[in-house]
């Protein structure tokens, strides 16, 4: 069962001392032409310190892409971004900025809470028609804070990932990739 978000409140009667910081996501990463929309919750610390998506080394987002678009994730950064927004990926985040102590979503300040401009994005890239969701806490946060208000001319497609995370790790690396293969083939490989 998925920790929720911890209020200011929670954190003070818990004893949490370490001080929630005010975090800022990453722009995302997308073309025009994309058709599938990968969504975490919040850059960890090592991406937001590297302004990189996904930079903690343990991480397995780029191993699990590179395995299914054909490329090596050892490649730059930019390359790797690259292969994925020529395969019609595009990457963000669901929250513009929070509080949280370090970089587990569990700690997320509920009442921090502030979500992209999801509307201006899906106008921006109206090819979209899948959302894939990096764990349970982007597709909560996005169920909760963004779904509802979200109008569009056609309805998106929504599937849950298991967390490409280093915290995620009673899920093995092959239903992971087995797991992410099945919204690549969905949302990738059938006609416009």
């Amino acid at each position: 069962m998925p920790r929720r978000t911890r209020t200011a409140e929670d954190r003070a009667a818990a004893g949490v001392s370490t001080p929630a910081t005010r975090l800022q996501s990453l722009p995302p990463r997308a073309r025009s032409d994309a058709r599938l929309l990968i969504l975490g919750s919040m850059p960890g610390t090592a991406s937001l310190r590297a302004q990189r998506y996904y930079a903690h080394p343990q991480n397995q987002f780029w191993r699990l892409l590179g395995e299914l678009l054909g490329f090596d994730p050892a490649l730059p950064y930019e390359a790797r971004i690259d292969a994925m927004q020529q395969a019609g990926i595009a990457l963000w985040d669901v929250l513009h900025s929070c509080e949280r102590p370090g970089s587990l979503d569990a700690d997320i300040v509920r009442d921090s809470l502030q979500v992209n401009d999801f509307a201006g994005f899906f106008a921006a890239h109206p090819q979209i028609q899948h959302v894939g969701f990096n764990g349970a806490a982007a597709e909560q946060l996005f169920m909760r804070h963004v779904a509802p208000q979200l109008v569009l001319p056609q309805p998106l497609r929504y599937r849950r990932l298991p967390s490409s995370s280093p915290a995620n790790a009673a899920i093995s690396g092959a239903d992971k990739l087995h797991s992410w293969r099945q919204l690549i083939d969905e949302s990738l490989k059938t006609p416009r």
